[in-house]
């Protein structure tokens, strides 16, 4: 038995609380264009989104494993965990690096729910993935720091009370490497709004409540810095394998859902006098797309296992995010083909589930980039950019 699955009663109850968000309610929220708060809230009391904080701080202290398996089980419900996850993978930020005095200050809250740490702050438009060509500057003053730039994609700011900043306070000609001289600063959101953050929402293809943010002169207290100075994307890319591995879980609760809705549907509808899925040309890409999903899934266990064994599984976190997310598309395809015309019909569902796990070819790191990260650390081939 693998780590994710001795985790049957939490799988089973994440089950039971998305059964009271049906499909309706995802497409009353697609349609409105609005941010699942009911959701978030009932995963908040029922102590799921904590589960990665330390009990000592009011959280569960469970592994990765847990998370994972929350998050698999609300996408396998027909659910979109995207309005909550990163408060998930994020939190790795705030427990490993941050000081004493910030994790009493805020795991608690975070933990009863009356703060959100919803908010990643780091793509810009100018520099996409190449996080060390960032240009958001926070400059060292009495007190504190003053912030100012430019960050695009920053799912949830506006739902969100705190969020993980990424910027350079090191100017990059004085630095050795393009990646040393960069900070992460906790943002107080509230108050960031009060003085200089504006938040534009921008309307993407799924409700994913997305925004650009603009930093005008914002100031951010001395004691908000997490860890050292200079030092802060070490402290990020030290979380990417958990946002891997969080991201492949959904993707893989997205490929089970849509398996089941093809496989249920095509026992069931019947053409010319017999079940279509009796065709093989009905058969054959649904079965592909199990095979391929039970593949990705395996690679899953597999940097889970390495991750909670306090390894390094930087290939085997990218592979399954890699994996994952084209197996949930190839599922997708198969879902929508085998309906037909239903397949785009909005009561189904399927179109909208669809269009959410699209996104995770894309974000939160492309596969280009995931392949040339394999090229380069696992085969030894030169680095491409």
């Amino acid at each position: 038995m693998t780590a994710i699955d001795s985790h049957d009663e939490i799988r089973e109850a994440v089950g039971r609380l998305c059964r009271d968000f049906p499909g309706s309610y995802w497409r009353r929220l697609d349609e409105e264009r609005a941010y699942p708060t009911d959701f978030v809230r009932a995963l908040t009391e029922a102590g799921f989104l904590s589960a990665l904080i330390p009990e000592e701080f009011g959280g569960s202290g469970l592994p990765l494993s847990a998370a994972a398996v929350i998050l698999e089980e609300i996408h396998r419900q027909g659910g979109n965990a995207g309005a909550c996850h990163a408060q998930m993978y994020t939190m790795g930020t705030l427990l490993r690096h941050g000081s004493p005095a910030q994790k009493r200050a805020y795991l608690p809250q975070i933990a009863a729910g009356t703060l959100r740490l919803q908010a990643f702050g780091v793509t810009e438009p100018t520099s996409g993935t190449d996080t060390g060509a960032l240009r958001t500057t926070a400059r060292r003053e009495a007190g504190g720091f003053v912030v100012s730039g430019q960050k695009i994609w920053i799912s949830r700011s506006e739902h969100s009370d705190l969020m993980i900043l990424l910027c350079r306070t090191t100017p990059l000609e004085k630095v050795a490497k393009k990646t040393d001289g960069l900070s992460v600063l906790l943002v107080d959101m509230v108050e960031a709004k009060k003085h200089g953050l504006s938040i534009r929402p921008i309307r993407t293809m799924m409700n994913h409540a997305t925004t650009e943010l603009f930093f005008d002169e914002v100031p951010v207290p001395a004691e908000n810095l997490i860890g050292e100075e200079g030092r802060g994307f070490r402290y990020i890319l030290s979380g990417m394998n958990a946002e891997r591995i969080l991201i492949a879980a959904e993707c893989i609760g997205d490929a089970k859902w849509f398996i089941d809705r093809a496989s249920a549907y095509a026992s069931q509808r019947v053409v010319f006098g017999r079940p279509i899925g009796q065709n093989q040309g009905i058969q054959f890409p649904i079965a592909k797309a199990y095979a391929r999903m039970r593949a990705a899934e395996l690679m899953l266990h597999e940097a889970i296992r390495l991750y909670e064994a306090g390894e390094n599984p930087g290939a085997e976190a990218n592979m399954a995010k890699m994996l994952a997310a084209e197996a949930s598309w190839e599922a997708a395809e198969a879902c929508v083909q085998t309906h037909g015309g239903f397949g785009f019909a909005e009561e189904y569902d399927i179109e909208r589930k669809f269009r959410e796990t699209r996104l995770y070819q894309v974000a939160p790191i492309s596969t280009n980039l995931i392949l040339s990260y394999l090229a380069e650390h696992v085969l030894g081939m030169p680095r491409s950019y």
